[in-house]
């Protein structure tokens, strides 16, 4: 009887799931909310056996403010806060995730010599674009030089999750982990069991599957020009990470001059040559951010020698007197689509 039972309870368990199955209609939905100074967007196709639209909003939620109590420069007791206090000569036993972002930036630090720099923190503050009051005023040659004393990857040393600096370096990531954030909220849908989504954190972007219909997605690169309004082109998204690095949101004017938030670290002043956006596709965001800070530093001409030396699928986008020129990468050919 007992037996007889069972089979009829497990009879009714998988007619149930069976009868959700065949009723349940996928549907494109969305949610968002602020991080990192900024705001993230997750729109993705439901299906019958992944958690509500509310339990996922709050796993995003909890992953994004852990990213952000790591990695903040803007919040005093971060753990990279911390560490940045820590004086010369002192080792620190930094989290995973710490030490992988930091990895992760020191070795676009090595391969661009320097011209990415994970510890420029100390002129971007100077020049007013970190936390603090925004001055929105030109250093002197002294602040300059007293800045750039403090900066050098090479004073920086990860061995595991060993974390040391040899000098008095201020560790600033924060052009590389909005990137982190976007591939950790992928992560986090994916173990809920979202397969098709689309992830933005601050213009970072993570897709993966296709949207309703077998639809690719598609991701627009905006123009400087319009703003959000208008893209320069349009990329078919296909389990990719895609990053924009711009000079034409973040920056201040003082008596007629354009004083770009992108730092060059080997001169301490922000960049004057005339390439205003870098779009990098890879597997990884994380990445992906790093790289097209990168790119935007070293310029049109050495920054799409780089792109080719290194494999990396890089889209430019070159101020000239009467609108834009584009140019980019043999790895990024197969995304134009004419």
């Amino acid at each position: 009887m007992r037996n007889k039972f069972l089979l009829v309870l497990v009879a009714v368990v998988l007619a149930t799931i069976l009868y959700k199955a065949v009723s349940f209609t996928p549907e494109l939905t969305s949610f968002s909310g602020p991080t990192m100074g900024t705001t993230y967007t997750v729109k993705y196709v439901t299906a019958a056996d992944v958690a509500s639209r509310e339990e996922l909003k709050s796993d995003v939620d909890e992953i994004l403010v852990r990213v952000n109590k790591l990695m903040s420069t803007y919040d005093p007791n971060s753990e990279l806060s911390l560490f940045n206090k820590l004086p010369a000569q002192s080792t620190e036993e930094v989290s995973k995730d710490l030490a992988y972002v930091v990895d992760e930036a020191l070795k676009i630090s090595r391969i661009t010599n320097g011209k990415y720099d994970v510890t420029v923190g100390p002129l971007v503050n100077l020049w007013g674009f970190g936390p603090g009051k925004h001055r929105d005023t030109v250093p002197s040659d002294e602040e300059i030089a007293q800045a750039q004393s403090r900066v050098g990857y090479s004073h920086l040393r990860l061995e595991g999750q060993e974390l040391s600096k040899s000098a008095e370096v201020y560790v600033d990531l924060s052009s590389i982990a909005k990137g982190f954030g976007v591939d950790e909220v992928a992560r986090i849908l994916k173990e809920n069991g979202v397969n098709n989504f689309l992830v933005e954190v601050g213009g970072e972007i993570r897709a993966s599957g296709t949207k309703l219909g077998d639809e690719p997605w598609q991701i627009g690169v905006e123009s400087p020009a319009g703003g959000h309004n208008i893209a320069q082109r349009v990329i078919e998204a296909d389990n990719v990470a895609i990053a924009t690095s711009g000079d034409y949101r973040n920056y201040f004017e003082k008596n007629g001059v354009r004083y770009s938030h992108t730092i060059d670290p080997t001169t301490g002043k922000p960049i004057t040559h005339r390439l205003v956006s870098v779009t990098v596709v890879d597997a990884n965001t994380t990445r992906a951010d790093g790289l097209a800070t990168a790119i935007t530093v070293l310029g049109p001409e050495a920054g799409l020698e780089f792109a080719e030396q290194h494999d990396i699928a890089a889209y430019m986008l070159v101020k000239e007197d009467f609108g834009f020129t584009e140019q980019y990468s043999a790895a990024f050919a197969p995304y134009i689509q004419e």
